[in-house]
């Protein structure tokens, strides 16, 4: 089935070869577009587009307070556009928390240079974000929790990420798929056992900013277990992405350097274009980016040097994202004896990377978004 887009840019120049690109791909359908928030709203309430690409800076009204009034009006799944700089960054996890879905760098360097591989990027984001959930009619944006917080110790010292040549299944209901679901992963386990866990690593790609959020905001300051976290982003958004959950949460949270120390309390987000590995000294290990590799950060390179680091004294988590990043990794940690939770089906922007953890029986337990939180805080001790 042909996925309707609507174009939103204020560049006549961008509009064009945005809808060039994607009317070459005959799957996919230009029904109109449009040059500032105000007519972005107009047109997705006439037009009903499957998937709206939003730039984010545009006269009369900006993208971001476009999505907010579109997923409150008619929640359409948004692909934003996106400067690959520190400010960008910020306003693209803006937007993300406003509701949209996903993001590309807005590179005109990039188009003229690599059409081929813009056009292959531009097309696989527009299928996966349009079989996403985000369009039912009780759908309310995603708004980010800010807890009160409590004192805590100082912490001392695009290339996109490759995305999948076939987009991961994705959750199909309340909306009508295009595909046949795969079965459900129902939030349906036990809670969990506590155990004396010395690390906690946590996995995710599209969908995961927000569902970080949702899961870190829920920790007590003085949470007994250290952290790692890796989230498929570009090397310039990482920092301001780990900026930005230190603020919203009780633990404390940076951008990971090499030489960093794990302890109680800290999460230390993988930096983007890089591979973090963790040794048996309790160090993190920050490696350049390997180009064999789909992804930079990599979950399954974080999972597979925590087994063999904490043999079973890991308690790993995958959350949304397309892909199988972190399968291999999470097989590691069983065959060493630690636990693995998924994100359920229902709760998952995209049903990918929990999908591939449940269907190859490496889940311990399937847990929703918003019971993750306070599950880890039981478990742990």
């Amino acid at each position: 089935m042909v996925v309707k887009v609507l174009v939103v840019d204020d560049s006549g120049f961008f509009r064009r070869r945005v809808s060039e690109i994607l009317s070459a791909d005959p799957t996919i359908q230009v029904i109109g577009t449009a040059t500032n928030g105000k007519e972005a709203i107009d047109q997705a309430l006439a037009l009903k587009p499957d998937v709206i690409t939003m730039d984010y800076e545009m006269p009369m009204m900006d993208g971001i307070t476009a999505v907010r009034h579109i997923m409150q009006k008619c929640p359409t799944p948004v692909l934003m556009f996106s400067s690959l700089t520190h400010e960008g960054a910020r306003v693209t996890l803006d937007a993300l928390d406003a509701g949209a879905v996903d993001f590309l760098p807005k590179n005109f360097e990039d188009i003229s240079r690599n059409p081929d591989k813009v056009k292959q990027l531009l097309c696989e984001k527009v299928h996966t974000i349009s079989r996403s959930n985000r369009r039912f009619s009780s759908y309310s944006a995603p708004q980010p929790h800010t807890p009160t917080p409590a004192p805590r110790p100082s912490v001392s010292g695009f290339a996109p990420a490759s995305t999948p040549a076939t987009p991961a299944p994705t959750r199909t209901t309340p909306i009508a798929s295009r595909s046949a679901p795969a079965p459900a992963a129902t939030a349906n386990s036990p809670a969990p056992k506590r155990k004396a866990y010395k690390l906690v690593a946590i996995g995710t790609s599209t969908g995961g900013p927000v569902a970080l959020q949702r899961v870190l905001t829920q920790l007590p300051a003085n949470f007994p277990a250290p952290i790692v976290l890796v989230q498929h982003m570009p090397a310039a958004f990482t920092k301001a992405f780990a900026e930005r959950l230190d603020k919203l949460c009780r633990i404390s949270v940076k951008e990971a350097e090499d030489g960093d120390i794990l302890r109680p309390g800290l999460a230390l987000l993988a930096p983007g274009g890089k591979q973090m590995m963790i040794d048996g000294r309790g160090a993190v290990r920050i490696l350049p980016g390997d180009e064999r590799l789909n992804y930079k950060p990599c979950v399954d390179i974080t999972f597979g040097s925590a087994a063999k680091s904490y043999g079973d004294k890991v308690l790993a988590v995958v959350l949304t994202g397309m892909g199988a990043d972190g399968r291999e990794g999470a097989r590691l940690l069983k065959q060493g004896g630690s636990n693995v939770w998924a994100q359920d089906e229902a709760s998952c922007v995209i049903y990918g990377m929990p999908m591939a953890i449940v269907k190859a029986n490496l889940a311990d337990a399937v847990y929703s978004l918003d019971d993750i939180g306070k599950h880890l805080v039981e478990a742990c001790h």
